[in-house]
Order: structure tokens, then sequence, then C-alpha cells
């Protein structure tokens, strides 16, 4: 027999160390693969749970959704479909008090505005579910205003997609008041989703518009003999201080930004007619400035008449002693509410 050369034997022996690391290695990999499927397996179940959990949420919104653009929710649903997880959609609440016996005239008077953009959005083209208007009143959801440490009402917040609500997520009412075209701004800030809100054909101005042109064309005719009234510069100077009395007065202001006629206290009870800030109004206060400016003016008014008129001395005495007292009584008050609302101003004129 021949005898084996040790180069052969060598060789053979690091073949057979070869064949037996790949093995290793080939056993190695499919532990780890098993390790991997293992643990695997309940978070792929986890995942596929949160998802039909997701779809059943946003199927139950949409359809409430389609047949009233404003969700009303109770506690129940607004822990499940608002604030628990899972959410790929921001919800806009508003938090409210709607029941006659809380005699909340700011409430109906939001309601109906955050009913126009609800509806603005539900039968617009670019309606999808990424955004859904919801309402949570004190009645139907008292432990919600609890949860959430509210005490005043109307409220809107923002619950957004991913997170919690920031500052910014909370609508500042009394600074921008509650038009629909103020609260679609808003929501396009905190969601970038762009509302156009549509109202519904309102025919009153028209009509008052259309009443006052016939009134005035029907004086002309009457009057087509003599028209000297067209120059009478008494007519036209009150015309010209009305216009600008009601302009003064914030009037334009009210209508671009839809403020609340007032505020009451929810817990007090106590009527607000003046906002305690610079950078707000409500319409009251509007009518309550008009009526001290043009108390002022029919002072300065008397004043003039007392200086100029051919009466006798007797009345233009009293007409100057009535202008003087109303342009001091009003210009003090006008100067009362411009302290209340500009804090810290030093001056002050009969009354503080």
């Amino acid at each position: 027999m021949g005898r084996r050369s040790p180069k052969s034997s060598a060789n053979r022996c690091g073949a057979a160390g070869e064949g037996t690391g790949m093995a290793a290695l080939r056993v190695a990999a499919l532990g780890w693969l098993v390790l991997l499927l293992a643990g695997g397996g309940p978070w792929v179940a986890g995942q596929k749970k949160k998802e039909m959990v997701l779809s059943e949420k946003v199927n139950q919104l949409m359809e409430w959704a389609s047949k009233r653009p404003v969700i009303r929710m109770n506690g129940e649903k607004f822990r499940r479909l608002v604030k628990a997880p899972p959410r790929n959609y921001s919800v806009i609440v508003m938090f409210t008090a709607l029941q006659p016996h809380r005699q909340c005239v700011v409430c109906k008077q939001a309601d109906e505005e955050y009913q126009i953009l609800a509806n603005s959005w539900r039968y617009s083209s670019a309606f999808t579910n990424k955004i859904f208007f919801a309402m949570v009143d004190f009645d139907e959801g008292s432990d919600v205003f609890q949860m959430l440490n509210m005490n005043s009402a109307p409220t809107f917040i923002n619950f957004p997609a991913k997170g919690k609500p920031k500052r910014g997520d909370t609508y500042e009412l009394q600074v921008r008041g509650f038009a629909a075209e103020q609260l679609a701004r808003w929501v396009a800030d905190r969601t970038d989703v762009n509302i156009r809100v549509m109202r519904p054909p309102n025919y009153a101005g028209p009509l008052m518009l259309g009443l006052l042109l016939a009134v005035i064309g029907g004086l002309v005719y009457l009057r087509r003999s003599n028209l000297d009234f067209l120059y009478n510069k008494t007519g036209w100077a009150f015309a010209a201080l009305c216009f600008v009395l009601a302009m003064t007065s914030g009037q334009m202001w009210n209508h671009i930004r839809g403020p609340p006629y007032a505020h009451k206290n929810p817990h007090t009870g106590q009527v607000n007619y003046i906002h305690g800030s610079s950078q707000a109004q409500f319409v009251a206060e509007t009518h309550i400035v008009l009526l001290f400016n043009g108390g002022v003016t029919l002072g300065m008014v008397l004043l003039h008449e007392a200086a100029t008129s051919d009466m006798d001395v007797g009345k233009r005495k009293i007409m100057c002693v009535a202008g003087i007292g109303l342009v001091v009584l009003f210009f003090s008050w006008l100067l009362s509410v411009f302290r209340s609302k500009y804090h810290g101003y030093p001056y002050s004129f009969l009354m503080s």
C-alpha cells in the first residue's frame, strides 16, 4: 500500500474545517431568522390591529359627517375618537352651552358661524377625511369640560393628527371674533386645510337698499317741482356726521371680525359690554362709543350755536351751559372707557 503525503492530509483537514464553518453560519442565520419572525409576529399583529381601529374610527366619523357636518359628541365619543390614538386626522371641536337655560347668547351666535364653516367644508370639492368638525355641549359632556379644565364657552380647540394641542391650537375668540371667515383662516393656519366659506344667500341687505332708494326716489318725485332740499347744507351735514360717527365707533371692524355683542361670565353671570383688551371689542361697545361721540358732538354744536345765533341772551346761556355739560360728561365717559382698555394710561377726567 502507498503512503499518504502530509500535504494531502492537510488539504483534506482544511476542507473539512471550512465545511463545518459554513454549516455553523447557516445554523446561526436560521436561528436569527426564527428569532426575527418570532419577535416580529406580535408587532405585525399590533400594527394591523392599529390600522383596523383607525379605519373604523375614520369610517365612523365619515358616516356621521355625511349626515351632519358638525358631529355632536359626549364624553365617551370624545375620548374614543378625539383623545385616544391612533389618529391620522385633525378634529376642530367647539365647546359650547346651547341649552336655553344656560342663556349663552354668544354661544348661539358662534354656533351659527361654526355651522356655516363646517357646511362649507363638507360640501366643497376638496372635502377629505383629513379634518372633522365636532361639538361638545356642556350639558352632554360636562366631564370633558372638567377633563380639560375648561370654564368658559364658547371655546374652539384644534386637536391635531399628531401630538397634543399647542397654545396656538386654541382659538383667540376675544381677539378674532367668531365669524366663519376668521375661523377658516385659523383652521388653515393650524391644519393647512383651506376652506372657502360659502354663506347662504342673505337678501336683507339688497332689500333694505332697494327700499331706501325707493323712498329717496319717491321723495324726489314728490318734490320734483322744488328740489331746493337737495341743497340743504344742514341735511347733508347731518348725513355726513352720522356716517363719521358710525365709522369712528368701530362698525367696520365689527363687520369684518364679527365679534359677540357682549360677554356673560358663566360663573358670576355678570355681563361685560366693554372688552378688557385694546385688541378687541364687543358690538355693544361700539354702540356705547357711538353714543358718547354723539353726545360730545351735540355739545360742540350747542356751543357753536350759542356763540353765533341771533337768539336772546337767556337762551344762548342755556345752550352754552348745556353744551359744556354734554362735552364734559360724555368726554369723561369716553376717557374712562379708553383707560379700561389701555391699562396703565395715566390720565382721567372726572371719572376713573
